[in-house]
């Protein structure tokens, strides 16, 4: 039985290494995609990182009928055999139309699978056990992330669709939810999500939807005001890999931290990202990026699976059909609305152009802070062991 929830473990983990490649892992390929489709326009080349956001959204609200037609492998193997089919099928494709297609599909795809990647966690596994299994889905998902996009970028150097063989990792997983996740039925054919439910989840769901509105300006404006302060990309490489290093070592110690300043653990997302863009903003050089972006990575490496956790309490063993796909739906709004909302707003600061997203950031924070005052309480958690 102990090694069947081993396995059954290493199952769920490997949907987390995958949910953040749909769209982030193939930035660095984008400048040989651009160059391959030259004839294109490059608002029609970012859409290849930001279509498969959209469809995600709308995939997670169709998640719980889903559910109620499919049971929890089933529905969890045609995710992620439309996963490698559609990110991976992008390597044989040479028409920019057919490939966006692709894309949409893929986001359909994680749209599947996401919920899962969390909601399975409070269904098979006891609460006490949730915050150390929530911090090792974070960190598989930070982990994933790291190493797709620098694989991605690698293999663009060899021809521009090469990138897309990044998608075979989904092989892995297909394997292990074959081999380890039960067949049971997530959701009644009866049951029905109600709107008084959706109430209980409001405070989880608008914490990632700032988390991920707050850590989606750093990546969409870190390498341009490194640029300008005249750092090199090299080293604007590594910082932006060390800001993933703190976060998934956050993540690999999440279980203790929960355990032993559960409390205070509300409070670190917020206060994080408050003092990682003040830095950003108003230290100067090298030192300031370092800072900065250290205290990003600790910052998104406890919220996320802080929110996840709070989330699959309060919801439960239903958490996988009522608030995970919420929570999902959340996250990828917030990456898909952060430039949306950060760039109108930084162009209206005097003074230094260049940091202003961060002054912004700052400032978002600030209210994410309120927020969780108002919202949150260290009740939410059941007594540490």
């Amino acid at each position: 039985m102990k090694q069947n929830m081993r396995g059954l473990t290493y199952a769920i983990l490997s949907i987390s290494l995958l949910t953040v490649m749909a769209g982030a892992a193939m930035a660095p390929a984008l400048g040989a995609v651009r160059n391959h489709f030259a004839d294109c326009s490059p608002m029609v080349i970012r859409l290849i990182v930001s279509l498969p956001a959209l469809f995600i959204i709308v995939t997670t609200f169709l998640f719980r009928p889903l559910c109620r037609l499919m049971r929890t492998r089933s529905l969890a193997l045609t995710g992620l055999l439309l996963y490698v089919a559609a990110g991976a099928g992008a390597f044989f494709v040479d028409d920019i139309a057919v490939l966006l297609v692709l894309r949409a599909v893929l986001g359909v795809s994680v749209g599947m699978i996401m919920p899962l990647s969390t909601g399975l966690l409070s269904y098979y596994f006891p609460p006490e056990e949730q915050s150390r299994l929530m911090g090792l889905s974070a960190a598989m998902n930070q982990m994933g992330g790291v190493v797709a996009t620098m694989l991605a970028g690698v293999l663009a150097t060899v021809q521009w669709n090469y990138a897309f063989l990044v998608y075979l990792a989904g092989l892995l997983a297909v394997v292990l939810v074959a081999a380890f996740l039960p067949n049971e039925r997530l959701a009644s054919r009866g049951s029905r999500l109600k709107l008084s439910s959706l109430t209980r989840f409001h405070p989880s769901v608008t914490a990632m939807l700032f988390i991920m509105l707050l850590f989606f300006v750093y990546p969409t404006n870190f390498a341009l005001t490194a640029a300008a302060q005249g750092v090199g990309t090299l080293t604007t490489t590594l910082v932006m890999v060390g800001l993933d290093v703190v976060a998934f070592a956050v993540g690999m110690v999440f279980g203790w931290l929960m355990k032993n300043l559960r409390r205070q653990m509300k409070y670190a997302a917020p206060l994080f990202f408050l003092a990682g863009y003040a830095s950003l903003a108003w230290m100067d050089g090298l030192a300031g990026m370092i800072v900065g972006s250290a205290l990003i990575g600790l910052a998104n490496g406890a919220g996320v699976p802080y929110v996840n956790t709070i989330a699959s309490i309060k919801g439960g063993r239903e958490a996988a059909t009522t608030v995970m796909p919420l929570i999902s739906a959340a996250l990828y709004l917030g990456q898909f609305l952060s430039p949306l909302v950060v760039g109108p707003l930084a162009s209206l600061l005097p003074g230094d152009v260049v940091n202003a997203p961060y002054a912004v950031a700052a400032a978002i924070a600030v209210l994410f802070l309120a927020q969780t005052w108002l919202t949150r309480s260290h009740h939410a958690l059941p007594p540490a062991d």
